[in-house]
């Protein structure tokens, strides 16, 4: 199945840097549009979904702040990310208060403005996976209770989940045939991500596997430096 790519609104005026900080998001694996001042940013934005904005401060007909207005009157949600060439307090505080995630003078490390995006966008992932309400789901054969903590086969006795079982195949389930994040449930269940965390999940999806072995259509890839996906074959 083909990975979908995180979309990112990137509005600088300057044409050489822009394109060349497009270029390089888009050789990590990110769909970019780029608009070159902040009317033409709002009217890309109003047209498309984005996962993450990224708003140069300095731009003609429309400064960086007033179109971080508009988006968010719009969207409250999606992250935005100020690019800047001053280190003024005062700048960056209205840019916190207009709704930015992060900010970044220029010049920068384009490798820390990854990191960055990486860690925003995964963020509001597990807040979007934290506000889901759903706790019964069909796997396969299987039927989950998250509730209940119960999984049942084929209308069988029922196993009851410990809760770290538990809350690792909902989260798997809420991903169903697509890629759960490593991160994502690191930061969900075990509230944080180091190397002991990280085994002690690959622990706990052993255990799931065991369970899931009943039925030969539900399996848990691992997707390597990546996640997991919870695949039911039809």
């Amino acid at each position: 199945m083909e990975e979908y790519k995180k979309r990112i609104l990137l509005v600088e005026d300057d044409p050489n840097f822009g394109t060349v900080l497009k270029d390089y998001l888009m050789m990590n694996d990110y769909e970019v549009t780029h608009a070159k001042n902040g009317m033409e940013g709002f009217e890309k934005f109003k047209k498309d979904d984005f996962d993450l904005c990224i708003l140069d401060v300095m731009m003609p007909y429309k400064d960086g702040f007033t179109l971080a207005k508009e988006i968010r009157e719009k969207n409250k949600d999606v992250p935005i990310v100020f690019l800047t060439a001053k280190t003024m307090k005062e700048d960056v505080l209205k840019g916190y208060k207009v709704g930015a995630d992060d900010y970044l003078n220029k010049p920068f490390d384009s490798e820390v403005l990854l990191m960055k995006i990486k860690a925003i966008i995964q963020r509001k992932a597990t807040e979007t996976i934290s506000d889901s309400k759903q706790f019964e789901f069909k796997i396969g054969g299987f039927d989950l209770n998250s509730k209940l903590r119960f999984l049942k086969y084929n209308g069988g006795d029922a196993v009851k989940l410990s809760p770290k079982e538990n809350e690792l195949l909902r989260l798997l389930a809420l991903h169903e045939n697509d890629l759960m994040p490593r991160e994502l449930a690191l930061t969900k269940i075990w509230r944080d991500d180091n190397y002991f965390t990280s085994r002690s999940m690959d622990v706990y999806i052993a255990k799931l596997r065991k369970y899931l072995k009943l039925d030969p259509k539900v399996e848990i890839l691992n997707i390597h430096g990546e996640g997991f996906r919870l695949v039911v074959n039809t």
